[in-house]
């Protein structure tokens, strides 16, 4: 919401006499703590109990995904999500109940398990703005299964990579926001720069050393590595269709 901020979208709708909301699975105390540090001019309202999350699918309008909290977000201990985490969504309403646009992540390895990219502010905006021309009578917009994205994904494998140094190659570690609402110090990019000086360090270790040595330390490693890689796979969904249907009924 706040990258729908910086583009003026939110302006936008504002302008067109509407209004633009957040929801999230934390308290409402984190919630407006969120709205604090990050500046933002829109209200966040916590829905820790998915009451709001239950009557948007009661109505028809909306399923937002959820997913247990499974502890990939343990650096967050502050963090609260009592009945699960909500992967990102996006509702728009006219006055009627109308629905004018929707969109809901369903996570995927393809989209980094709902940390990839979301829908593109001006893509969604000019949605909107087809829906309202249309008559006052006409359906509401379907799931937007195929929305013009804000960024490119990035592959399961890639997003594993920069994980694997994040977590200086012994166990994934995720990249989470600190709680003033600043980034981790680390960033997907200085990972990168890792991922680099540790293959070229193996590249050395097969030139200069005795393969048996260097096959006996990379064994040692992927040892310590694997159970990182169990943990990380259980703690970022790939939802199979069973997963997103029962969500759905």
């Amino acid at each position: 919401m706040r990258s729908y901020e910086q583009l003026g979208v939110v302006a936008d709708i504002r302008a067109a006499g509407g209004e633009v909301y957040g929801l999230t699975s934390e308290p409402q105390s984190l919630a407006q703590e969120a709205e604090a540090a990050w500046d933002m001019s829109i209200s966040v309202v916590g829905d820790p109990h998915h009451e709001i999350r239950d009557d948007l699918a009661r109505r028809g309008w909306l399923d937002v995904f959820a997913n247990a909290d499974y502890g990939h977000l343990r650096e967050r201990s502050w963090a609260n999500h009592p009945r699960g985490y909500f992967q990102p969504a996006l509702i728009a309403l006219d006055r009627g109940g109308r629905v004018l646009y929707r969109w809901r992540c369903v996570p995927r390895y393809n989209n980094m398990s709902g940390a990839g990219a979301r829908p593109a502010g001006h893509y969604v905006r000019d949605r909107i703005r087809a829906a309202r021309a249309d008559s006052s009578d006409a359906p509401d917009a379907p799931l937007d299964r195929g929305p013009v994205m804000g960024a490119p994904e990035l592959p399961w494998w890639r997003f594993l990579l920069l994980l694997t140094a994040h977590g200086w190659f012994l166990r994934p570690r995720a990249f989470p926001l600190r709680r003033d609402g600043s980034k981790d110090a680390v960033s997907p990019r200085d990972a990168m720069r890792r991922v680099y000086w540790f293959a070229g360090a193996w590249v050395l270790a097969f030139a200069l050393l005795p393969l048996s040595w260097v096959l006996v330390g990379l064994g040692v490693w992927l040892a310590m590595l694997t159970p990182g890689m169990i943990e990380i796979h259980r703690q970022f969904q790939h939802a199979s269709d069973d997963a997103v249907g029962a969500q759905l009924e």
